[in-house]
């Protein structure tokens, strides 16, 4: 499936964007310009069932968005060889499957839906039910974003299909920390992460992924702290 996309930037080095669940490629307003001022073409992606990407197609949920689906997808729309890809939540579970067939030199997992801290925390009713969220919500959930990241989420959320988070309610019964990395890799954790505990970030160090934590942040690092988020990238730019 070709995804819709969005560009920023005309430099000689390609890095790939990839959001997470309900949201788009808009989720990356202020990254994309920042890596573009850094010699990038900067390329975003909105993943099937979100943003005016195309929803998949199947019986089920798992059959219309499983991460084989989205990594598939990201292989179709996206250049090969590109010199970074970042990828968050399930952006970064979409990279994670397709990382070996792009083949970036340097890819990032922000704070990635690889696996929960604590089993049993997910439940896609909740995340269904957020599509209803106001401003008001929102603020109160993600205090520091800035008045446009709020009035973003409420317009991605108005074109997100909510069986892209019932699609991944089997996953996360029996999800496990990925093996070691196919290219260098790093995991950016957020200081106060349900995805990834202390725990999970030494096993992937075992595994040989660098792993550096943003102090402060919630699960969307780039739009609670932009500042941590480009500083904890510090030698992947």
């Amino acid at each position: 499936m070709k995804l819709n996309t969005r560009e920023w930037g005309t430099g000689d080095r390609v890095a790939l964007l990839v959001h997470g669940i309900m949201s788009d490629h808009r989720t990356w307003r202020s990254v994309g310009p920042a890596l573009a001022a850094r010699g990038y073409r900067v390329i975003a992606v909105d993943l099937r069932g979100h943003g005016v990407s195309p929803r998949g197609e199947g019986a089920d949920p798992v059959e219309r968005y499983g991460p084989e689906r989205y990594a598939e997808d990201l292989v179709d729309t996206l250049p090969g060889g590109a010199e970074l890809a970042i990828g968050h939540s399930l952006g970064a579970l979409s990279l994670l499957h397709a990382v070996e067939r792009l083949g970036p030199a340097r890819a990032v997992y922000s704070d990635p839906a690889w696996k929960f801290a604590q089993p049993g925390l997910f439940d896609p009713a909740v995340f269904a039910q957020f599509k209803q969220a106001t401003r008001e919500q929102i603020t109160a959930v993600s205090p520091r974003w800035e008045a446009a990241d709020v009035e973003v989420e409420l317009a991605t959320l108005a074109l997100w299909d909510p069986d892209t988070a019932f699609a991944l309610s089997g996953l996360y019964a029996r999800a496990e920390l990925p093996g070691p990395p196919v290219v260098p890799s790093l995991v950016q954790r957020a200081g106060n992460s349900w995805l990834i505990g202390p725990e999970d970030a030494e096993v992937l160090r075992g595994r040989g992924y660098e792993v550096r934590t943003v102090d402060g942040a919630g699960h969307t690092i780039h739009r609670d702290d932009l500042p941590g988020f480009l500083a904890s990238l510090d030698g992947w730019l």
